[in-house]
Order: C-alpha cells, then structure tokens, then sequence
C-alpha cells in the first residue's frame, strides 16, 4: 500500500489515478478515501487524482494520543501528501471536515491550491450554537470509543443531514452505513473529541477569508441546514467564490448526487483552468 508520511511520522494512505493537473480530494468525517471513488473514476480521464484516508481512518495510521488529532495536523496533512508526490499545487475537493482541512491549507499556503471546492463545509459555525457543537462532539466521542463501530455508525451516520441520502437512494446509503460500521471507532473518537470538537469556528477567519484570492468553489445542499448558513458565510467573505445549491439534497454531496457533484466540479475546474474564474465585480454588490 502506498503511504505518505506526515511531519510528525504518522503515515496516511493513499491512491491516485490518471494523469495531468493534480486534485486532492479530502474526506469527511464520516468516511475515508474511498468515498470518492466516483469522482476518482471521472476525473482521472483528464487529472491526475489523489484521495487519501486521513490519520485515524485505517489504513492509515491511527495515533493514540489525543495531541495528534489536532485541526492543524489535518490541515498540514494534505500538503504532506502533496509533499510526498512532489506535486507544487493542486486543487483542494473537500467535503465537510475535508473542506475545513482544505481551506485551512490554503490559508496556510496559497500558493500550493489551484483552486478550492468547498463541500458541505461549517457544521458548528453559529455562534449561538458552538459550545453545544463542541459539547456534543465529545459525548459522542465518548460513546464511539466505548461502544464501537455500531454506536458510531448511528450517531454519525444518521444525522439530519444525511437522511435525504437514505430517503433518495437507499442502497447507496446502505452501503455507506455498513461502511461507516465497520470503521476502527477508536480513530473516529480521537478525531470527534479534538478535531471535531477543538477546531476554531469559520467566523474566526472573516479577515484571512476577505484577502484570499484563490478561485472558491462553495456547494451545499439546500437540506443541509447545519452548513447553509456557513456556506452564506464564505460565499459573501471569498471575493473569488461561487455558491452552488444542490435541490433536495443533504450532507453526503459527492455520493448521493455524483453526476450532479461531477459536473459542478468539472465546470469549475474548466474556468479556472482557462482563467475565466476572478473575483467578483464591486459593481454587483448591492450597496
């Protein structure tokens, strides 16, 4: 198996396919690199791709110390992937705690993201909401590394978000649960109580987000109502973004609307790549 290792040793696995301008694809919590096989298949006939399984999600590896699941070590992971391939930049894909990762990495080094899709990003983001975001994050913790697999596939698999997969597509649901079961639920509870539960809000970074000038692709769907609001957010503070709302759709963006999710993401890319994706013009801000 193919592994990169980070700066602090631990080693993330991964897979690539196809050839051309780099993606990183980066996961969310609730899944692992394998999650996009859909767009690792599509868009491998055109880019080199790349999705690994963050530390904590086998096979890679799975510290046992809570210092290791901070938000800066996933952050810093993705670009020791990158590192590890001797890949300059790439564009960032990230769903949920892969677009916080993702964005984070571009914050850090602007230089090393072509681009940036933001999925599903922000769950935790209200202010009136943070602290009963962190304190449910480590219940759950608690419960994931005392009861396992099951538990963690019903906490974290049947969330609200995720209902319009089950409700649309039942056996693509199914096979994401069964997946989600199977999981070493102690990586999930390491990730849940630190990263999870520890991680600064989006609205800390209203200021870093007004001066970032790499080309912003932000999709939510429209009954994914823990991450529309943060979605809002990031739209109206990257002045190179774009919003795409997904009808009738939740959390699950990739898996549960994978033709709808590859196309939005290839349109994006083909701007970018011919440079007819800037900012936005002051003239249609309404005063």
């Amino acid at each position: 198996m193919p592994y990169a290792p980070a700066g602090d040793g631990v080693r993330l696995h991964y897979e690539e396919a196809g050839h051309g301008t780099a993606i990183l694809f980066v996961h969310e919590f609730a899944a692992d690199g394998a999650s996009w096989e859909p767009q690792m298949r599509h868009f491998s006939r055109g880019h080199r791709c790349i999705a690994y399984s963050a530390r904590g999600y086998a096979p890679s590896d799975i510290p046992a110390d809570d210092a290791a699941y901070r938000w800066e070590h996933f952050r810093d992971d993705a670009l020791a992937v990158l590192d590890h391939l001797s890949i300059p930049a790439a564009h960032l894909v990230g769903l949920s705690m892969g677009a916080y990762s993702s964005l984070q990495a571009a914050l850090k080094a602007p230089e090393r993201a072509l681009s940036l899709t933001l999925a599903g990003a922000g769950s935790g983001f209200e202010a009136a909401r943070l602290q009963a975001f962190r304190d449910q994050c480590r219940t759950d913790a608690e419960r994931f590394a005392r009861e396992g697999g099951a538990t963690l596939a019903r906490l974290a698999g049947m969330t609200p978000g995720r209902i319009p997969f089950l409700v649309k597509d039942p056996r693509g649901f199914q096979e994401f649960y069964e997946a989600l079961a199977r999981r070493d639920a102690t990586g999930s509870a390491f990730t849940m109580r630190n990263f999870q539960g520890g991680r600064p809000p989006l609205s800390d970074y209203a200021a870093q987000l007004q001066r970032l000038a790499t080309p912003t692709l932000i999709v939510v769907g429209d009954e994914d109502d823990a991450c529309i609001e943060s979605s809002l957010f990031l739209k109206r503070h990257i002045a190179a973004s774009g919003l795409a709302m997904f009808p009738k759709t939740g959390h699950v963006l990739n898996q549960e609307e994978p033709a709808l999710f590859n196309d939005t993401l290839a349109r994006f890319l083909a701007l970018v790549e011919a440079g007819r994706w800037g900012p936005r013009d002051p003239r249609s801000v309404r005063a």
